[in-house]
């Protein structure tokens, strides 16, 4: 009854006064970093292709970031 879970209205939600875990997101980022880059190719090319310059830039530079700390992990740089 009382139970957390999907389809439960009355279940209490954890709340999230800070903002997601970090080490949580790097892990995920970790784990998936190959699929997160591909989509986010496809959405610059898609963007592209939309002639929409400053969105695939957006999307080419968020990859990026992403590739360098993925980079950064996994030889051990951590900052």
């Amino acid at each position: 009854m009382g139970s957390v879970g999907v389809g439960n209205p009355r279940a209490k939600r954890p709340v999230m006064n800070q903002g997601p875990n970090p080490e949580a997101v790097g892990r995920v980022a970790a784990e998936h970093l190959g699929p997160l880059l591909y989509a986010l190719e496809v959405c610059a090319t898609a963007m592209d292709d939309a002639d929409r310059d400053q969105d695939s830039r957006y999307y080419r530079a968020l990859a990026d970031l992403l590739a360098e700390a993925g980079g950064k992990v996994a030889a051990g740089h951590e900052t």
